[in-house]
């Protein structure tokens, strides 16, 4: 009987061509592996799991890059958000974002996990004329802003990450900083002239998500950081309230 392991043995479910497929997708999961990492990782033949990588390619399921290997793709993406728009993690933490937007004046943002990316899954646009905006649905870097930094503050392999920064040594040391005050800045790091704040939303020990406030640099300065540090804190224990109270 066929290992029920995901992303390894293809689960048996009598449709083959899906479950190879799946077994594909969940072999990268985790993170860019060769075609054959893939191939043993699932132990389909070469031939077929060359096909079904070009196939899961052209459906913006999986991505290559040259160097690193296969790894998630846009598509997954934009399929996660849809799904995680009507989960109940985002009805949960909207209120607790709106409440943010209102008592800092600047967009807020709820992002998750999503392999090597952030995916936003939730954002409540500011008021002002000027103001950052970020899609729901968009994929952004582990590499660059205060979230990604709450991120890789809590995970182990944050070294592949931290290694694609443009000052490594710095962004090394914020996420550590990250993790013992619980919460992150930035400035200009992923886009020039944008700043933000981001605290972690736990259950338990487990990261579950990350609250975000950002706006322009010249707002979010030193000064913009210290009002907005608490109140971003506080969302996140909102939300890690009402997850509970859920629960």
């Amino acid at each position: 009987m066929p290992s029920r392991h995901r992303g390894q043995v293809p689960i048996d479910t009598g449709v083959g061509t899906l479950d190879r497929s799946l077994a594909v997708v969940g072999a990268v999961e985790t993170g860019a592996r060769t075609f054959s990492a893939i191939a043993d990782a699932t132990g389909l033949p070469r031939s077929t799991a060359h096909r079904l990588l070009k196939a899961l390619v052209a459906h913006g399921l999986l991505t290559l890059e040259h160097g690193t290997g296969y790894r998630l793709g846009p598509r997954l993406v934009q399929l996660g958000a849809a799904a995680r728009r009507g989960a109940p993690l985002r009805d949960l933490a909207h209120p607790a974002l709106e409440r943010l937007a209102r008592a800092t004046g600047e967009s807020t943002q709820l992002y998750v996990r999503l392999g090597d990316a952030r995916a936003c899954v939730d954002a409540v646009e500011s008021q002002r004329e000027l103001r950052t905006i970020v899609p729901v649905g968009a994929s952004l870097p582990l590499w660059a802003g205060s979230a990604a930094k709450v991120f890789l503050a809590w995970d182990p392999h944050r070294v592949r990450h931290i290694r694609r920064a443009a000052d490594p040594d710095r962004f090394a040391r914020d996420v550590e900083l990250a993790r013992s005050r619980g919460w992150a800045s930035s400035s200009g790091e992923r886009e020039a002239g944008v700043g933000s704040v981001s605290a972690p939303v736990l259950a338990g020990e487990s990261l579950v998500a990350v609250v975000s406030v950002s706006g322009p640099s010249g707002r979010i300065g030193r000064v913009g950081v210290r009002h907005a540090v608490p109140e971003v804190l506080r969302a996140a224990r909102e939300i890690e309230a009402a997850l509970g109270s859920s629960s």
